[in-house]
């Protein structure tokens, strides 16, 4: 009852911090300007992942108090996202140059490796040591990159983590219900749908990268740890992640193929693209909303209480949306 209470608390404290600190940022002109990357007209207040992610290591800080959250995880969550978050709002204000947003996600991935040291199965054994660490490294540092390529058009980031962590609460009742990664996403799922109210199309107010930056870490670091104890598998993760993996993916590779300077920002992405066809957020976001439930949904189910094949509920989660990706992607518009 009481971790059911922290919940509903920390959806309330979500939901009425985002009003606040919408109405300092418009004050403040905290704005997302409209430019060639944006589909919107109008400056919208931009930043608001700062709320639901410091609320996150709030609950964090709370459940650690209790001694129900061991050490090493709270650093990993709590103050790797914490830092995350607030080095994104710093993004958000000061629009700090590629080479030095690389560089600092480079050093929050290193933070999570040198955590997961104590977890002999970050050195896979088919990998030489240092090889596995880089690996690693590149992964987190792609994680990050990969949150902040989708959110490009109202709700769909934050609506995609609604969705991953709701998910996720499933698999772990069905499969680990002593899991302590229940509560953590849990608490995730309380924080980002109360901001989701307000992202939801039409915006009111965005993530920005304080949102992206915290969500890639967040989930890139969650992915690794659940993986490495053995409570979710890297299959179930790449299930849930089906649409956003497969669009990512096929959208850089199509890049590289299609564009000189592939590297540069763009708004090439198929849910881009259909948004700006469509001239509607609403239809794509709850477009791929809605696929995340008629089909991820029993896909992700699926893999994690039939491990021998995963592989292949896998394979039908990704490739819809690669499909879609190389469509309506950088092919139609690489922009």
């Amino acid at each position: 009852m009481a971790h059911i209470n922290l919940i509903i608390l920390l959806y309330f404290i979500s939901f009425l911090f985002t009003i606040l600190y919408r109405r300092i940022a418009v004050k403040r002109e905290i704005v997302a300007n409209s430019n060639f990357r944006t589909l919107h007209i109008t400056p919208i207040p931009t930043g608001g992942g700062i709320v639901f992610s410091m609320v996150f290591v709030v609950g964090l800080f709370y459940l650690w108090w209790l001694n129900q959250l061991s050490n090493n995880l709270f650093l990993l969550l709590a103050v790797g996202g914490a830092a995350a978050a607030l080095f994104g709002f710093l993004d958000d204000l000061k629009d700090i140059r590629a080479t030095k947003k690389m560089i600092v996600q480079i050093v929050l991935s290193g933070w999570v490796i040198f955590l997961l040291e104590d977890y002999t199965l970050l050195y896979f054994e088919w990998l030489p040591s240092l090889v596995s660490i880089l690996v690693t490294l590149l992964f987190l540092v792609w994680m990050m990159n990969c949150y902040n390529f989708i959110d490009g058009i109202d709700g769909i980031a934050v609506s995609t983590a609604v969705f991953v962590s709701a998910t996720m609460i499933c698999v772990l009742l069905w499969t680990r219900p002593e899991s302590d990664f229940i509560m953590v996403m849990a608490l995730l799922l309380a924080c980002s749908s109360a901001f989701m109210f307000f992202n939801w199309p039409p915006a009111s107010i965005f993530t920005g990268d304080a949102g992206s930056i915290f969500f890639g870490y967040l989930f890139g670091s969650l992915i690794l740890v659940t993986v490495m104890v053995g409570d979710i598998t890297i299959w179930t993760w790449l299930v849930v992640f089906g649409y956003l993996f497969a669009d990512t993916i096929v959208t850089q590779i199509m890049r590289v193929i299609l564009v000189k300077k592939w590297y540069l920002a763009h708004r090439s992405h198929a849910y881009q693209n259909l948004a700006r066809i469509s001239g509607s957020h609403l239809k794509v976001t709850g477009g791929v909303a809605l696929y995340n439930l008629i089909w991820i949904l029993p896909l992700t189910l699926w893999s994690a209480v039939s491990p021998e094949m995963a592989l292949y509920a896998a394979a039908l989660a990704v490739s819809p949306g690669m499909i879609v990706a190389y469509r309506y992607g950088p092919r139609l518009s690489s922009s």
